[in-house]
């Protein structure tokens, strides 16, 4: 429950310019770089929906199939399938955007 509130939080900080630094290049995450980041998930993604699917193994084939890459999508499918508010998928999804993002 502690780890659901400390995401809260960073949701909350994710309504100010996102801004966040990417470690692995030294670069920074700006919204702009958020929204090239999701041409390329749903321009792969039949590769990107493996990785969907192992980070939140309760979406179904047929979830992944009506997200087709669409992030707004995506945050309202684990929030229906985990039963969280949709501030806490927003993070949860922002949250693995950055570690995907580190790894592109």
């Amino acid at each position: 429950m502690r780890s659901l509130a400390i995401l809260a939080v960073c949701v909350a900080a994710a309504a100010l310019p996102m801004t966040a630094h990417a470690q692995a290049t030294g670069q920074t995450t700006t919204q702009s770089d958020a929204k090239t980041m999701w041409e390329k998930f749903k321009g792969s993604w039949t590769t990107t929906k493996g990785a969907v699917k192992e980070q939140w193994g309760k979406l179904t084939d047929d979830d992944l199939l009506e997200i087709e890459g669409r992030r707004d999508q995506l945050v309202g499918k684990i929030q229906t399938r985990y039963g969280i508010s949709h501030e806490e998928a927003e993070a949860q999804v922002s949250t693995w955007e950055q570690r995907r993002y580190r790894d592109m």
